[in-house]
C-alpha cells in the first residue's frame, strides 16, 4: 500500500513538473553539455585542468583568481642576513605568526636557508674565533 501510494505521488510531481515545463518529457542530457569551455590558468606548482575538466565549472560565474606573487620566489628577494655566530637561530618572527625556533648551522660556506620560512642566513667572512 506504502509502495503504490509513493509511485502515485511520483506520478503527480511529474505531471505538475511537466505543466510547468511546457513539455510532457524531463531532458536527461548534462547542464556542461551546453556550457561554453573555460579555458584553465595554472597555479604556482604547474597545475592546470583540461578546458573539458568538469571542476572548472565552479568558474563560470567568477574567473579563477590565481595569485601570480608566489612565496617562494617573495623570499627569493630578500637577501640573506649576515651574522657573526657560527649558529643561528629562527622564529619565523615570533609569536602567532611564526613558526617553532630552529637552529641553522652556519659552518660551512655560503648562505643556508630555515626550512621553515626559507630566511636565508650566511656567516661574515672577516669574522674570527
Amino acid at each position: 500500500m506504502a509502495a503504490t501510494r509513493s509511485i502515485i505521488l511520483r506520478a503527480s510531481s511529474l505531471n505538475s513538473l511537466s505543466r510547468v515545463s511546457g513539455s510532457n518529457y524531463i531532458s536527461a542530457r548534462p547542464a556542461s553539455s551546453d556550457l561554453k569551455k573555460i579555458e584553465d590558468i595554472p597555479i604556482h606548482t604547474g597545475q592546470k585542468w583540461d578546458s573539458d575538466d568538469k571542476r572548472l565549472v565552479r568558474f563560470l560565474n567568477t574567473p579563477k583568481q590565481v595569485n601570480t606573487r608566489y612565496a617562494i620566489d617573495l623570499i627569493a628577494q630578500v637577501p640573506p642576513k649576515e651574522v657573526e655566530q657560527r649558529v643561528v637561530w629562527c622564529n619565523g618572527g615570533g609569536g602567532a605568526l611564526g613558526h617553532p625556533k630552529v637552529y641553522i648551522n652556519l659552518d660551512k660556506a655560503g648562505p643556508k636557508a630555515c626550512g621553515y620560512c626559507g630566511l636565508r642566513f650566511v656567516k661574515k667572512d672577516d669574522h674570527h674565533h
